[in-house]
């Protein structure tokens, strides 16, 4: 029955040709007021080689989701239409809203099998690493829809651009702006099931030279079960101004304060487990872009404060309850970046970069009763450095073939130096058709967290390293109205921390875990009739070794009709042999079906609505942790 439904579904997409909206085109009005097409053939990105660059050049896999996207999910929350739109990526849930983190924590993100639970999955903010100073894993909840302009994942080892933590690729938010003169502020209100409110308010601003962008948030949800409360605060805030046609300079700030609550497993509940997490990020750039060369020099900052009480259950053998202390933890990252792309000569592009990382921080048990009331225990207070210079070098060989190729040499303070290649061709065939042949190596240092805090850390671990082999195929048709593509991939990696059992000992980390992954992923796209589109992606993986939160066949069909004042989009989700335990063992499979809704009451005033798991299915993501039926939201967002 599993193998019927799944070559129902993907005969479905291959009929209807269905695809990422953001590859479609987009209707727009000519001077005489007339509806044209504006098809994008060649979309342009930052991600595979910091400048921007049209990705028919790229031997790498890049997914786009664009601003239009993320504001049609009607979602605070960029991470759900990833999973959605992206093949191979899988970011894990537990509730309607909120991921948290420590014990019974979702936001896992895993593409093609690799996880980012140990950082090996880097989040970038306009390019900058965004990650727990002391754990190395990304904090799912600091990536909200207000300050997303467009979100590019690039589906496999970006470690010669961004270093360790991009080791399985790389998911860059690139923040929004305000293109044209003048002042816009747009309000969004959302209510609905298990009192659930979403709210963000945010203004922009272009005048000359100068743009601004402020926005604020407030989102909040009782949960599906007792004791699964979520609250959060964000706030992001960005300016600029460019001096000329050539220079501009820009910096950015965003907060996001949450309190979130886990009930632990239905079998065995937990009481107190609460979660206040507060992160915040700034950056500071200046850009430079002329006819033959751009490049930038850029600062940035994050912080965290992580103020955990790991609760206890119900369960009277459990002897550390109530537990007296609360885990108290400051982590920070801070760095320097400059890179400069030119075009020394026709055809060719390179580019040139230097990184310096620096992060760390402290981390203790504070007590808040008993006899040792007051008193700290001391867990970790640790710093290290990284500084990277890396070359990529990008030649056209003739009008149908594009070599691209990179190195990185990469020092880390503690663990010693690494060199980190990567090389692919673009092949340009008449018909609209590219052909892409890839080779890359991602790497990962060992993070504070594995090395000194808990058993079973270990001081001398070593970087974990991978190798990504890719053959990748697609096509323009009808003049960009239908596109559609093919990957094939292989992953062997090595060096793998894991935990390993000794006798009569704790266990230990050690580099004794190994990755062999391969997969197949599909995508296409269909602009039917300016007011119809469809879409579909499909990806399998076969993994040797199964890696939690990652499902061997992921499957997505959708589409959108959008006319006059009515928008509407619909699609369904299935899911196939999800990790949700990997100790014992456990798989999932469901089926989703999503739809949203908006309807413009006047310029300025839309009615919009959203439901999900309409089907009501029973399922889990973590295990233990049972997701929530048909869930409704539904509010208004105000344009002036």
């Amino acid at each position: 029955m599993k193998t019927k439904l799944l070559l129902l579904f993907f005969a479905l997409g291959e009929i209807t040709a269905s695809a990422q909206t953001d590859s479609l085109p987009n209707i727009t009005k000519a001077s005489n007021g007339k509806l044209i097409d504006a098809i994008q053939i060649h979309e342009v990105v930052v991600t595979g080689t910091r400048n921007e660059t049209d990705i028919r050049h790229l031997p790498m896999t890049i997914s786009v989701i664009d601003r239009k996207q993320i504001e049609q999910s009607m979602q605070p929350s960029i991470l759900p239409i990833l999973t959605q739109q992206v093949p191979g990526l899988f970011i894990t849930a537990r509730g309607i809203m909120g991921y948290g983190v420590s014990g019974g924590a979702a936001g896992g993100m895993s593409l093609r099998g690799i996880g980012s639970g140990s950082g090996r999955l880097m989040v970038l903010i306009d390019g900058h690493p965004q990650y727990m100073g002391l754990m190395g894993h990304p904090i799912a909840d600091a990536y909200q829809s207000l300050m997303a302009e467009r979100v590019e994942v690039l589906r496999g080892p970006a470690s010669v651009l961004y270093g360790s933590n991009a080791m399985g690729g790389v998911i860059n938010i690139v923040t929004r702006q305000l293109h044209e003169e003048g002042v816009k502020t747009n309000i969004n209100l959302g209510y609905g099931s298990f009192n659930t409110l979403q709210s963000e308010v945010t203004n922009r601003i272009r005048k000359g030279g100068f743009t601004s962008l402020i926005s604020g948030s407030y989102n909040r949800t009782d949960g599906h079960r007792r004791n699964m409360g979520f609250e959060q605060y964000g706030g992001y805030a960005k300016l600029g101004y460019e001096f000329s046609p050539y220079w501009n300079i820009r910096g950015d700030v965003n907060v996001t304060h949450f309190n979130a609550s886990q009930p632990g497993e239905v079998t065995d509940p937990m009481i107190d487990a609460d979660q206040s997490i507060t992160r915040g990020m700034t950056s500071v750039a200046v850009e430079n872009r002329y006819e033959r060369t751009s490049g930038a020099v850029s600062f940035f900052y994050n912080w965290g404060d992580h103020w955990i009480n790991d609760g206890y259950t119900a369960n009277p053998d459990d002897k550390n309850s109530p537990k007296p202390y609360r885990f108290d933890s400051h982590d920070d990252m801070m760095g320097i970046s400059w890179y400069q792309s030119a075009q020394l000569f026709t055809g060719n592009r390179l580019t040139a970069g230097v990184d310096y990382y620096r992060f760390g921080g402290k981390a203790q048990n504070r007590y808040v009763e008993g006899e040792r009331n007051g008193e700290r225990e001391h867990i970790v207070d640790k710093v290290q450095h990284e500084i990277a210079g890396y070359i990529d070098f990008r030649q056209d060989i003739s009008h149908w073939l594009t070599l691209d190729a990179g190195i990185r040499i990469d020092h880390h303070s503690h663990i010693g130096t690494e060199w980190i290649p990567q090389a692919g061709l673009s092949f340009h065939l008449p018909g609209s058709i590219e052909l892409k042949a890839s080779a890359g190596k991602g790497f990962r240092y060992p993070t504070i967290r594995e090395m000194y805090m808990f058993p079973p850390k270990n001081p001398d671990l070593r970087p974990e390293s991978m190798w990504n082999y890719e053959l990748a195929f697609a096509q323009r048709l009808l003049d960009g109205r239908l596109s559609y593509g093919i990957n094939v991939f292989y992953i062997d990696g090595k060096n793998l921390i894991v935990a390993v059992p000794r006798a009569g000992a704790t266990p230990l980390n050690m580099n004794t875990g190994k990755i062999d992954n391969t997969g197949v992923e599909a995508e296409a796209a269909y602009r039917i009739h300016p007011h119809w589109s469809i879409e579909t992606n499909y990806s399998y993986l076969h993994m040797d070794n199964p890696v939690l939160g990652a499902p061997e066949h992921k499957f997505y069909a959708g589409a959108m009709f959008s006319k006059n004042r009515w928008t509407v989009s619909t699609g369904l989700q299935y899911v196939a042999n999800l990790y949700t335990d990997v100790d014992h063992v456990q798989t999932e499979d469901f089926v989703l079906w999503n739809i949203n809704g908006s309807f413009k009451v006047t310029e300025w005033f839309d009615i919009w609505a959203r439901g999900e798991n309409l089907l009501a299915q029973r399922y889990e993501i973590n295990a233990g942790y049972p997701m929530p039926k048909a869930t409704i939201m539904a509010g208004i967002n105000v344009k002036f």
